[in-house]
């Protein structure tokens, strides 16, 4: 006959075993045991949180008087889901047709149980501290969807492929029990629709590249997610068949020389076809024509003969100018000697200007005589 000494932890509880059956469940403390024909061991156990030893289903069944005093059983129904809450925090959630064990004895527990079916969304107020025990359940797929809603956005939340709900700026959570929650975003912003290059023949076979630029708004969520399975997929390709149309009726000196013309041509067949979506169109136009490299080089060329014929033109349009007041001016002098004169002086300075050094004699004629020598606008007599 041997002794047996037990020691329990103050956090722990023991199960006192003798030949595979529970004698009895052990307290924080020493315990001593006499072994008399068997074998006697203790099971030490964290008596916090979820109760996971196969004891727990044993002492439940055949036990119930001890396992009513240590630990509660939750049992979650094949349509519920069960939260559980420990010392006041939400700390697990068990979900439809699980069982948990949950020890009692060092804190408190406490169970709110939630048909998803009646009450869908979780209360905003709980859901940071239940996404947090839905991680800690160790579930295999979510049990609770988060639709987190920007300040310039609108959500959509379908229940199996059904809407259920639109939602404005906040943060949500949805029970995922026996059905699929999914949610889509919608920004209600203006936001740009970038159609890509894109080649296209013209009316006279020239092959062009062409980009647009759209801005977009959603008005109405809900329309622009069930008229269509993707608003902005489907105004791509509204604007390449309406850019097709615009530019394959134009020749390339058209399209150059009139783009608003274009832009406007695009603009109403793209309003015209889309129909009531929930979404509006603003500007919409061309940003880029893209020519084949041999093409620029023709078009550079023209350009260039253009440019040095207005620029000859110009300066013919000058030199008849110059020419016109030059005749202007004889007429004036002929009519006037005192203005002929004056004009006689200022050709004789800017000679004079050209010259280092001059000496003058004027002798018997005088100085106009010398003037009139060296500079003389008139018909000498």
């Amino acid at each position: 006959m041997l002794r047996e000494t037990f020691i329990v932890a103050e956090n722990q509880r023991g199960l006192l075993i003798k030949d595979g059956r529970l004698l009895r469940v052990l307290e924080p403390g020493r315990h001593v045991y006499w072994r008399v024909g068997g074998r006697l061991l203790c099971e030490l156990f964290e008596a916090q949180g979820v109760f996971t030893s196969p004891w727990a289903a044993l002492m439940e069944k055949n036990h119930p008087d001890l396992a009513d005093r240590y630990f509660m059983t939750v049992r979650a129904g094949a349509d519920e889901v069960a939260v559980v809450s420990l010392d006041g925090r939400p700390t697990m959630i068990v979900r439809p047709g699980e069982v948990i064990h949950v020890w009692k004895v060092l804190q408190t527990v406490d169970v709110v149980r939630i048909r998803p079916d009646e009450t869908p969304e979780v209360p905003r107020a709980e859901l940071a501290a239940l996404e947090k025990a839905a991680v800690t359940s160790k579930v295999t797929s979510p049990i609770i969807v988060p639709v987190a809603v920007g300040a310039a956005e609108q959500a959509l939340v379908f229940v199996d492929g059904v809407l259920t709900r639109t939602l404005g700026p906040g943060r949500y959570g949805f029970w995922q029990v026996g059905r699929k929650v999914t949610s889509k975003l919608f920004d209600t912003r203006a936001v740009p629709l970038e159609v890509t290059a894109q080649e296209i023949l013209t009316k006279d076979r020239v092959s062009v590249r062409v980009t647009l630029s759209a801005f977009v708004q959603v008005l109405n969520a809900e329309k622009a997610a069930l008229s269509t399975p993707d608003y902005r997929e489907y105004l791509y390709k509204l604007v390449q068949f309406a850019v097709r149309e615009a530019i394959g009726g134009r020749t390339l000196d058209e399209v150059l020389n009139d783009r608003m013309s274009v832009d406007t041509q695009i603009e109403d067949h793209v309003r015209r076809e889309m129909g009531d979506i929930g979404v509006t169109m603003g500007d919409l136009g061309i940003k880029d024509v893209i020519l084949p490299g041999e093409m620029r080089v023709l078009i550079n060329k023209v350009v260039e003969a253009e440019k040095t014929a207005q620029a000859n033109l110009i300066r013919r349009r000058e030199e008849v100018a110059a020419t016109r007041s030059l005749l202007n001016t004889a007429r004036l002098m002929e009519d006037n000697p005192t203005l002929l004169r004056l004009k006689e002086l200022e050709a004789l300075e800017r000679v004079t200007d050209k010259i280092g050094h001059m000496e003058v004699h004027t002798g018997t004629e005088g100085l106009g005589s010398i003037v009139d020598r060296l500079v003389s606008l008139g018909p000498r007599v």
